[in-house]
């Protein structure tokens, strides 16, 4: 039966006022001096060795790296990220697709989130015209420079704005030197500005809620925030701009980027927070990469490390710093813990709130 795929480029899209939004920016950002939630008292130790570690590496310049999901984001911990950044403390952060589209909304319209239930019903879910066109206007003009998803777009939200070239600019590029690394880029803005009716030069994108932004802060201070998305994963997709390349292209390029700070991991910190999936996958595939290419040049693979993972899942009351459980207690089958467990170094998991977490962290760093 021959099947034709989605003109996605006859989708009705929609302007974000138009969205019913479960979230405001106002109401969920945590004042970093206010007193954080009570943790439990295992979670208690496990925060004061997680602030050893974190002070011991940055002694030795060793990376630390915290790997999120969205909902760290959502549940209000931008600003405590801003000051664990300002500090020194965090040497690399690294989300999910959806980590980014709802930092984008709330730096810019000081809402996101909206309910899929109701609106894949109505063929509205994702259909909103500003993020997914200006998601994909940083991913492409970024490309240009050679930046990756997410300095591209945390580079949009610290300037205010893009600056695309001229097409003729463009055309003469591809003309002159069609081998190019980033001849494929430059075709993917060029079609982009033409069947999206993008002017050249600047476009000014006012981001009224900064402070709400991981990624524009982090932009700010210097510090790499790679992304790693799904094609298809995100509602950046739900629209005629969507470009597979340009997401898959920054994506590649945030790979890369992440395997850097990995290459520095030695006595360093991993924080994966709220990332059951794209993490521990993420993580594992890179760390591979890393020790093979020190093999090949005759060093030692990554070691001396120390690995926090960060859930609400009940951890089944084992202890992983002793190994894997056997295949007859549950905790065998959190393959977070799992397949960090298998990447060297010490791991521990706290079953704790996302934001109480980084929450009580920021404060024993601060203290």
């Amino acid at each position: 039966m021959p099947i034709k795929p989605l003109d996605l480029s006859r989708l009705k899209v929609f302007p974000l006022s138009e969205r019913k939004h479960l979230t405001r920016a106002d109401d969920i950002l945590i004042d970093p001096a206010a007193v954080p939630p009570p943790c439990a008292p295992r979670n208690v130790g496990l925060i004061s060795e997680c602030v050893q570690q974190i002070r011991k590496a940055r002694e030795r310049n060793a990376t630390v790296m915290l790997i999120y999901g969205a909902h760290l984001l959502r549940n209000g911990a931008a600003r405590i990220l801003e000051r664990l950044m300002a500090g020194g403390w965090l040497t690399h952060l690294a989300t999910n697709g959806a980590g980014t589209i709802h930092d984008w909304e709330y730096a810019w319209y000081g809402a996101s989130t909206e309910s899929v239930e109701m609106n894949v019903a109505s063929g509205t879910f994702g259909t909103w015209d500003e993020t997914a066109t200006n998601i994909h206007r940083a991913i492409l003009a970024g490309a240009q420079s050679g930046l990756g998803y997410g300095c591209a777009l945390g580079k949009l939200i610290h300037e205010d704005g893009v600056t695309l070239p001229r097409q003729a600019e463009l055309i003469a590029a591809i003309t002159a030197d069609p081998t190019h690394p980033l001849t494929s880029a430059r075709a993917d803005l060029l079609r982009a500005m033409r069947e999206q009716g993008w002017a050249e030069g600047r476009i000014d994108i006012h981001h009224r809620w900064k402070q709400a932004s991981i990624l524009g802060q982090a932009y700010g201070h210097g510090v790499p925030v790679t992304v790693h998305p799904g094609i298809g994963y995100d509602i950046i997709s739900n629209h005629p701009v969507f470009s597979g390349s340009a997401i898959g292209r920054g994506a590649e390029w945030d790979f890369k980027l992440f395997g850097g700070s990995v290459d520095q991991l030695d006595g360093g910190v991993v924080l994966s927070v709220g990332s059951a999936i794209m993490g521990p996958q993420v993580f594992e595939k890179s760390l591979s990469c890393v020790n093979n290419l020190r093999l090949l040049s005759g060093r030692s693979v990554v070691q001396g490390h120390s690995i926090f993972v960060v859930d609400l899942q009940d951890g089944g009351g084992w202890d992983w710093t002793q190994g894997e459980p056997p295949k007859t207690n549950p905790a065998y089958y959190l393959r977070f813990c799992k397949s960090f467990s298998r990447m060297g170094g010490a791991m521990h998991y706290l079953q704790c709130d996302n934001a109480a977490f980084i929450h009580h962290l920021y404060q024993g760093l601060a203290a």
